[in-house]
């Protein structure tokens, strides 16, 4: 069986919203749907078995979210599989072990319980920069179509796995990909005196993106492209894209220490401004 997508959710209206969004793209990409929640019970501090022969009442609720999310899935999308799975763990890591062996993990934006803090702090951060593969973070009006995935290009390093993502996404929903460049440091020439640089500049990524296009257009003939060269800050132009778009793509781009690949702040920030779903994009291995 092929990898699953894998969804963590505990049963609120963001996580429910993941559920949908993630049944929509198991049936795009013709693959199962593994729908996790992760009970982590030093937040509610009760132990494990209360009372002698008593039903730990964590467990049974969490069952019934799931039986609930199951139901939701199937509903959305009948033809798919789905299997559902209850972890007592902590939600970073148990996602994060599971995501070596899925096609990507989904969550939803906001959440309740374990999930209350997804984006809010470290946790966020750690999921979408750390875990590898891809991590599809469901904001903004995940039901609206425009037909349109906007993959965030950096012409100056190695896009080609958010490239590869995005082309694959575009095609599934039979969508035009539209390729964003935004360049910060055009915005700065532009306000000096150095336009002879900033026409070089321009030039030069204008050259770079038609080769970047032609290159990947041979693989994905069926895919219509366009192309957009902006003079601002990343996060500003691809949160404005956001606004027409069944998709954000970007790569997880930063550094920490010598052993840790941390979310870069572009990526970081269009993950909390974007209007649409939001693809954090990194090598599985």
């Amino acid at each position: 069986m092929s990898d699953p997508i894998v969804v963590g959710t505990d049963g609120s209206r963001h996580g429910d919203t993941a559920v949908r969004w993630a049944a929509d793209e198991a049936a795009r990409r013709q693959r199962p749907l593994h729908i996790a929640h992760v009970l982590e019970r030093w937040l509610y501090d009760i132990p494990r078995f209360p009372v002698k022969g008593a039903r730990d009442p964590l467990i049974y609720a969490g069952q019934d979210l799931l039986t609930a999310a199951e139901k939701l899935a199937r509903e959305q999308q009948p033809d798919i599989a789905v299997e559902t799975e209850l972890i007592e763990s902590e939600i970073v890591r148990a996602l994060h072990e599971r995501a070596g062996e899925a096609f990507e993990i989904v969550v939803g934006h906001r959440g309740h319980g374990g999930f209350t803090s997804l984006l809010l702090g470290s946790t966020g951060l750690r999921l979408a920069g750390h875990t590898p593969g891809p991590v599809v973070i469901v904001r903004g009006d995940a039901t609206t179509r425009h037909g349109v995935v906007v993959v965030g290009v950096d012409l100056d390093d190695d896009s080609s796995v958010a490239l590869e993502y995005a082309f694959e996404a575009a095609a599934t929903r039979d969508a035009r990909l539209h390729m964003l460049h935004a360049s910060r440091h055009a915005a700065t020439l532009a306000t000096t005196a150095y336009i002879p640089d900033l026409e070089e500049l321009e030039r030069k990524h204008e050259w770079k993106m038609g080769d970047t296009v032609a290159s990947w257009r041979a693989r994905y003939p069926g895919v219509e492209v366009t192309t957009e060269l902006v003079r601002g800050h990343p996060v500003a132009a691809l949160a404005e894209a956001s606004r027409a778009a069944d998709l954000i793509v970007i790569g997880a781009r930063g550094s920490g220490s010598m052993h840790e690949i941390r979310l870069g702040s572009i990526s970081h920030g269009v993950i909390h401004h974007a209007h649409c779903p939001v693809a954090v994009v990194r090598p599985h291995r």
